[in-house]
């Protein structure tokens, strides 16, 4: 059952010490054993488990003389089940462990267990974390996860620190944990324990004995190989159909994860992943085998941590959810959230409607004072001696005390040096009704109270705040904002005060941000004038004038002022004194924060009102000793205490270490201050020393309503206190239901009392219009009274809605003619007129349309063991707003000595108490450093901060486990296929519906007239023939390098020359027909080879030279294509043999299979006999290798015919002619790149400037300084070399224009790319390159495949050859169900697509479904299918995988234009017909592309492009540098690099599961954070997903953190 009470010192329970564990006879220890493991099934309760326990060991403990054992304090008794203090340890650390125990959960220990006991079986993959993001990482910090509830020092029973030769359990003989492992490491020493195995091995114990060996045996030593076996039968747990395999044996390798950065994580996966996988999976028995080798064994194997962990993921994920998942409705375009729909059993009020509950009425006392200052001048000149405050240092030595006629004195000083003494250009600085803040130390009440009454006395209003410590104080932005609406310009301090603010370099305060410029004014006496005599400062009646203002964060953070009037201030004083008894002259002590709410009330105002001598505690003494308030009660003999429950929570464990403490004298009241918790535990504990049941009066307040409700004395005639104990079932609905049945979820609250003196309170609904609640409905308390709040400063439309609200009948009528102010506390009246409280509106959150209470999941959290794991109960509960819902978030500090195991066996059990007592799942939950949480002014957490800084991903925890499949339930309905339609209806449809089919083409080549002489040659080697002899000087080529000069250059002839040299050198050796690899850097070289291999009638294929810094990943490439292509020759330079056939080189492949290398540097000079003509032109001209961004090597074949249109194709679209030049910077071994460098200029006889991109890593600026140099028009890129430049020339732009580099030549800059454009590349590089006079208009996009390398190229707005390009606005969601919806720009979910170019004459382009294989209408996103003459003729061989894609290059559609032959791209685009016209007059057709058909994710029956969910994913966070997503079986994973401190890490975790949940509607099962570079990128700069996608599951990213979603 669940209190949210300190629940008090639970039975005490005995704790034997380390050494009497060894002492104790087999047969206890057995027992012990045997209760372990009913209390880890959950066979015996808690409690049952502590008295049978404590049985079995009271005759070993010696006893204390005359003291009953379950009460000796010593360092064998434990305080609890939850918190086992070590035994071994001294009464120093004892204390400081005790402290946990202040911070006990309100919620039954039971209730939790129980919840708990339901989910031992279950467990969750851990999280993968690197060393250096560990917050712990030696091995003797890591406790095992133990699965029982017991305490760590029950350990000492069953095992000590390091192994010895006592092996966990030796001795016992219990059948159902048997010694399965025959060895244990110790050092180098082996010792055995001969058992027999026993079949139905019991799963808890085994796991718990298991993670015990492993996480205490030493495997960094070297030991020999040890090997641990045992049979699992799960049947006799879960029977289910078996579905692995009936025998498993898993080696484990260790060799290769000898370097790896993790943490021994041996015990955690084996216990969470595979074993529970067995359990769950099969009814089969397994038998397991380890075997530790003779190495360093740090990390897992491979597909134990990434594989198994997911496969456990998914089966965790094919259990049914709780939550239904209910009916949706979706159409063709839309993906309609779940609306939730309200549960027909849900709980509903069914009372009489409440009627207001009118408190007493305020009594009338003669000599009443008509205001506070006029209370404070009687006592300061008719009692000046008698006492007001005494103040306490941090040791609890009384200070200093201040008398009511100091206290008048000082006050009127500092009024009169307030109004006279400060001044601005001769004008009085203040005058009455201005605002004044007050900054004080929470340590110096005295100066306080001073400063206080010195601005009423002054007819200032004070606006009491914090002191800021930092210039970046959670909250204290939003303060200054206050003070700025407010108008604050001076501020009052103390004179430590000020010196301890933070100062700017003149010495004067810093401003603070967000803070107004404010004066400072010191209070201390040498500051402050004494006034003449003939001043007297005013004394008035309590008027409607403003008092004070006092400030309160709202849930969201900002921060309010609100405004008390004079009269609301005394009648607040008066209600206060009567409600509390409060007589003249008495004591109180205070423990609350004086400058505010109950500490203010009580501390500086009533107390005044009734001269009360007030003893104020300061925080930091309650840190110190949280007796202290206790103690100066007993000192003082106070009569009233004013606590928070949290102090009386605090002082429940102390008290065990003071004896002498009589309660006796305790005051006639204890003032309880914000407790909706039952006080019993504090008064079982202190009942004994004298504590009576009727002093304790819990009370109800909030700002803006001050004091709703107290609990008075019996003496008053009130009825007896009352007790609820409520189903939260109910409460969630916002009903109240007394819980008899479901004894886990029930919440036992006690009475705050009767309404206040004088005062009228109703509840009504918290949301909507206030309408009066019924008697058995929570709602939102108000009150209408002369005693409240008035307003909140400058804020009028909240005022209103707050301070001035109606109640209303459920007929519409107003209840009453008086406003009523909101409390923002959730409650409702009881019997007997008792006021109860529920929680307040700002720890409420909505969920699903429940609602719950952030206060009730952070007492359960506590609630769960070990409690000693979170750091002084730190534990922040709030909720984001995610995907329409609002979503839990846990964060917890977690005590720096909690190891990671520690960590996720807690953060896993509390996921599963809140499931079980809440019934509602939390989204995340995070563990944070200790003592890294934002912190309130008096020592708690910041909420509104902390939330602040999940969202913005600043929190930086150490541990994280988001849980979105389980809390996620109103995703949108996957995706049903619709029953495809016939082709007859789809044409007419199409005709009918108005829509084309999406079909497009270039123009006719046969009717474009160009004196083309080129055309006369069918071979392009003949071409270069007839350019040597008619133009032989004519320059084809320059070469520059990274300095910018010409390294090599050919013209026509020399290119011929050296083409002729490279012939005469193969014909001898090779064969017609055979496959030549040419290995060079670009460069001529390159080029001249490729010709000579013509000539020679051997079939080149160009390879991309092997990295000489990075052969280990290059040379087997290199390698592959060589093989692949069946080359019988290597053709290349001197320097690339040698490499070849060096050491290095050995390493990473069989140097001695390469076939013969031909070293080209120094061929002599002769012609070869006779140049080769082939038969025919579509006989193989050459291949072309690359790799495609799925990671698999294809090599296309293209014919001699193909290779001349190719040419002809994209001179007739670039206008290209002898007389241009075009500058290229793109890799010269594949795709188009190839053919602008080795054939277009051969071909048109253009010049080509000839730019290796791998030059620009050692200047930048190189290809723009070259097309500045050389005027260029028409020039080629990559993404990758736009990157280059965006990146490292964007700040250099200036220098550049200062270098004369001029950008406005250039007609047509194109990216050449196979992927759809990268518009936010292109559009920043327009745009930072404007300023060198590029064009916006410029930059443009090619497109082209394995199947043809040519298919759209954009030309310029220069030019004739079209419009410029077009950008759409496509609805992402329709995209997912392969529909095209144009939307505006900036509409949601619309994502920009830029037309990939204009399609090449010759080519013609068609959309075609993916499956039927029919066209499709322009509406529809499908295949983009290609016919032209330069259409490749066929994949070489598709390395690995040659059986598919074998209708790659000659496939027809299944209905419409049957005939024409088409390759399909293997990618998805749309055609649109634009308004724009080409230069033949006609409509021009933009072809759009959306992405690689093999790359697109099918989720939830939608088909989804991984770039748009990295670009979602990387808008995220700052520190997201780069992000590849991909799936597997069903998971989608995301990888992102971290560019920044690896503590951000985890940060990112919650953030990308946000954006992908928001934008995409995806749940993300594993988030993978790595460094930068990790995400593998080929030559044109495009991610290598499925090469990311490989080394994540061989486990070879060395990720920093993975996390697992559950």
């Amino acid at each position: 059952m669940a209190e949210r009470s300190s629940t008090g010192l639970l039975t005490m329970m005995l704790e034997p010490t380390p050494a009497l564990a060894m002492t104790l006879p087999a047969e206890v220890r057995e027992k012990l054993a045997e209760l372990e493991l009913e209390l880890s099934e959950g066979d015996i309760t808690q409690k049952g488990y502590e008295k049978k326990r404590g049985k079995l060991l009271a005759p070993y403990i010696p006893q204390i003389q005359g003291v009953d054992p379950s009460l000796q304090i010593d360092n064998r008794i434990q305080a609890s089940s939850q918190v086992a203090l070590q035994g071994s340890k001294s009464n120093k650390s004892r204390a400081a462990n005790t402290r946990d125990e202040r911070f006990r959960s309100d919620l039954h220990t039971e209730a939790v267990q129980a919840a708990l006991a339901k989910y031992k079986e279950r467990k969750m993959p851990m999280p993968s974390k690197r060393r250096s993001v560990l917050v712990q990482s030696s091995v003797e910090a890591c406790t095992p996860p133990d699965t029982s509830s017991a305490s760590e020092d029950e350990g000492s029973l069953r095992r000590q620190g390091r192994l010895t030769t006592s092996t966990p359990y030796q001795g016992h003989s219990h059948p159902a944990v048997e010694h399965w492992f025959n060895r244990v490491i110790q050092g180098s020493s082996v010792t055995t324990t001969n058992t027999t195995a026993h079949a139905a091995l019991n799963v808890n114990a085994a796991a718990t004995a298991l993670a015990d060996l492993m996480a205490h045996t030493h495997l960094e030593k070297h030991t020999d190989l040890v090997s641990f076996s045992f049979l699992i039968c799960p049947s006799l747990i879960h029977p289910r159909p078996p579905s692995i395999s009936q025998s498993i044996c898993l080696h484990m390798p260790t060799s290769h994860l000898r370097h790896h950065n993790y943490l021994h994580f041996f015990p955690s996966v084996f216990l969470y992943m595979f074993f529970f996988l067995v359990m769950f999976m099969s009814s089969q028995p397994f038998f397991l085998s380890f075997h530790l080798h003779k190495t360093h064994f740090i990390g897992v194997p491979v597909n134990s941590r990434v594989s198994n962990k997911i496969q456990q993921l998914l089966n965790t994920l094919k259990r049914p959810k709780r939550p239904p998942l209910r009916e949706f409705f979706v159409d063709d375009f839309e993906e309609l959230l779940d609306v939730q729909q309200p549960d027909p059993n849900q709980p509903k009020p069914e009372g009489q409607q409440m009627c207001p509950l009118e408190g007493e009425p305020l009594g009338v006392v003669t000599n009443w004072p008509p205001s506070l200052p006029a209370a404070l001048q009687r006592w300061g000149t008719t009692q000046p001696k008698s006492p007001c405050l005494t103040a306490l240092d941090n040791a609890g030595k009384p200070v200093y005390t201040l008398t009511y006629g100091k206290l008048w004195t000082r006050s009127q000083k500092l009024a009169y040096t307030l109004l006279n003494k400060l001044s601005s250009r001769n004008e009085p600085l203040l005058v009455p009704g201005d605002r004044v803040a007050l900054v004080f130390p929470n340590n110096d009440p005295v100066m306080f109270m001073v400063a206080f009454y010195g601005c009423l006395l002054a007819e200032l209003v004070p606006v009491p705040i914090e002191v800021p410590l930092t210039r970046k104080d959670a909250g204290s932005q939003q303060i200054g904002f206050l003070l700025g609406s407010c108008g604050v310009t001076l501020a009052l301090t103390t004179d430590a005060c000020q010196k301890g603010l933070p100062k700017a370099q003149t010495g004067e305060v810093a401003t603070f941000k967000g803070w107004p410029r404010l004066l400072w004014f010191v209070t201390d006496g040498k500051h402050v004038v004494k006034p003449p005599k003939d001043w007297h400062p005013p004394i008035r009646e309590a008027s409607n004038d403003i008092a004070y203002i006092e400030y309160k964060t709202s849930k969201e953070g900002s921060t309010m002022g609100i405004t008390v009037s004079h009269s609301a201030m005394l009648a607040h004083c008066h209600a206060l004194t009567q409600a509390c008894g409060y007589t003249e002259g008495e004591t109180i002590t205070n423990v609350l924060d004086f400058k505010r709410e109950a500490g203010l009330w009580h501390g500086v105002l009533t107390s005044v009102m009734n001269r009360m001598h007030v003893i104020s505690i300061p925080y930091s003494l309650m840190k110190v000793n949280p007796l202290s308030w206790i103690m100066k009660v007993h000192t003082y003999k106070a009569r009233v205490a004013v606590v928070k429950s949290r102090d009386m929570h605090w002082s429940l464990l102390a008290q065990r270490d003071q004896r002498d403490i009589s309660l006796s004298s305790l005051p006639k009241k204890l003032l309880l201050i914000w407790s909706i918790s039952s006080c019993d535990a504090f008064l079982n504990v202190f009942q004994s020393r004298g504590l009576r049941p009727e002093v304790i009066c819990p009370c109800a307040s909030s700002s803006e309503a001050m004091t709703v409700a107290i609990r008075r004395p019996p003496e008053m005639g009130v009825p007896p206190p009352g007790k609820a104990v409520l189903s939260m079932g109910g409460l969630s609905h916002g009903v109240i239901r007394v819980d008899t049945e479901e004894k886990l979820s029930v919440l036992t609250v006690q009475d705050v009392g009767q309404v206040m003196p004088g005062a009228l309170v109703c509840v009504v609904r918290a949301e909507g219009i206030p309408y009066l609640c019924q008697t058995d409905e929570v709602g939102e308390i108000c009150v209408s009274s002369g005693s409240t709040g008035v307003a909140y400063y400058g804020l009028p439309g909240m005022t209103k809605n707050i301070f001035e609200t109606v109640p209303v009948t459920p007929s519409g009528i107003p209840i009453s003619g008086r406003p009523f102010t909101r409390t923002s506390l959730l409650g409702f009246v009881g019997p007997d007129s008792l006021v109860f409280v529920v929680g307040k509106m700002d720890g409420l959150m909505v969920v699903s349309g429940r609602r719950h209470n952030a206060d009730d999941v952070v007492a359960t959290a506590l609630a769960v063991e070990p409690m000693k794991f979170v750091y002084r109960g730190r534990i922040a509960v709030f909720s984001v707003s995610v995907l329409h819902d609002e979503r839990i978030v846990v964060v917890a500090e977690q005590r720096p000595d909690a190891s990671e195991e520690d960590s996720f066996q807690w953060m896993s059990r509390v996921l599963q108490a809140i499931d079980s007592i809440h019934q509602v799942g939390v989204y995340c939950l995070a563990l944070v450093p200790a003592n890294t949480l934002p912190k309130a002014p008096l020592g708690g957490i910041h909420i509104s901060e902390t939330k602040q800084r999940f969202l913005e991903g600043a929190l930086h925890p150490c541990n994280v486990l988001m849980c979105p499949h389980t809390c996620v339930t109103n995703l949108p309905k996957p995706r049903q296929k619709q029953p495809e339609v016939g082709p007859a209806s789809m044409i007419v449809g199409n005709l009918v519906a108005g829509k084309r089919i999406a079909q497009a083409c270039g123009r006719d080549l046969g009717q474009l007239e160009d004196n083309d002489q080129a055309r006369k040659f069918l071979y392009i080697q003949d071409v270069l023939q007839w350019r040597a002899q008619a133009t032989p000087d004519h320059p084809l080529f320059l070469v520059l390098n990274a300095k910018g000069t010409v390294s090599s250059s050919a013209s026509c002839l020399q290119l011929h020359k050296r083409a002729e040299r490279v012939a005469a050198a193969l014909m001898g050796r090779l064969n017609t027909g055979d496959h030549v690899a040419l290995v060079y850097p670009p460069g001529i070289d390159l080029i001249a080879t490729f010709y000579g291999c013509l000539y020679a009638g051997c079939v080149p294929v160009t390879v991309r030279p092997p990295h000489p810094q990075n052969l280990a990943t290059t040379l087997p490439t290199v390698k592959m294509i060589v093989e692949v292509s069946k080359s019988v020759c290597i053709l290349t330079t001197q320097a690339i043999t040698k490499l070849l056939k060096s050491k290095e080189a050995a390493a990473a492949v069989d140097i001695k299979s390469w076939p013969t290398v031909l070293d080209t540097d120094d061929l002599p000079r002769k012609k070869s006999p006779q140049m080769y003509k082939p038969p025919t032109p579509e006989m193989l001209a050459y291949l072309d290798f690359s790799v495609s961004t799925t990671g698999i090597l294809a090599g296309v074949k293209m014919s001699h015919a193909a290779t001349s249109a190719l040419c002809r194709s994209i001179k007739l679209q670039c206008e290209l002619y002898p007389s241009r030049q075009i500058a290229i910077c793109l890799d010269p071994y594949c795709g188009l790149g190839f053919a602008l460098w080795c054939l277009c200029s051969v071909y048109s006889g253009h010049q080509s400037i000839l730019v290796p991109p791998l030059e620009l890593e050692s200047n930048a600026s190189l290809w723009l300084a070259a097309v500045s140099q050389y005027k260029v028009r028409v020039t080629f890129c990559s993404y990758s070399v736009m990157e280059m430049c965006t990146k490292g020339l964007g700040s250099q732009t200036e220098a550049l224009r200062l270098r004369n580099v001029n950008l406005s030549c250039v007609r047509t800059c194109m990216v050449v790319a196979e992927e759809r454009p990268r518009i936010a590349l292109t559009q920043s590089f327009s745009k930072i390159f404007k300023d060198l006079g590029l064009s916006p208009r410029a930059v443009s996009t090619t497109f082209g495949c394995r199947v043809n390398v040519a298919i759209c190229l954009q030309v310029g707005p220069l030019g004739t050859a079209g419009p410029d390009p077009t950008t759409v606005y496509v609805d992402m969601r329709a995209l997912r169900h392969d529909r095209v919806r144009l939307v505006e720009r900036g509409s949601p979910h619309s994502l920009p697509l830029m037309e990939s170019g204009k399609i090449l004459p010759g080519v013609k382009v068609i959309i075609a479904n993916t499956e039927t294989k029919g066209p499709l209408g322009d509406s529809h996103l499908g295949e983009i299918w290609v016919s032209s003459p330069h259409n490749a003729t066929g994949y070489y061989t598709v390395y690995g995988e040659e059986a598919l894609h074998a209708d790659h290059f000659n496939t027809k559609l299944s209905f419409g234009d049957t005939q024409t032959v088409w390759a399909r791209t293997g990618y998805l685009g749309f055609l649109r017909r634009t308004e724009l016209t080409d230069a033949s007059g006609e409509r021009h057709d933009a072809l759009y592309v959306v992405g690689s058909l093999d790359e697109t994710l099918e989720l939830r029956g939608m088909r989804y492009h991984p770039i748009d969910i990295e670009t979602s994913v990387i808008r995220s966070h700052k520190s997201i540098a780069e992000c590849a997503v991909f799936t597997w079986t069903n998971l989608l994973v995301v990888v992102v690099e971290l560019e920044g401190s690896e503590q951000e890490a985890l940060d990112l975790v919650a953030l990308v599961t946000n954006v992908v949940l928001e934008e995409h509607y995806l749940i993300v099962g594993v988030v993978v954070v790595v460094d930068p570079g990790v995400i593998p990128i080929n030559s044109r700069g495009e991610k290598q997903r499925m090469h990311l996608r490989d080394g994540f599951l061989a486990d070879q990213l060395d990720p920093i953190y993975v996390a697992y979603n559950m």
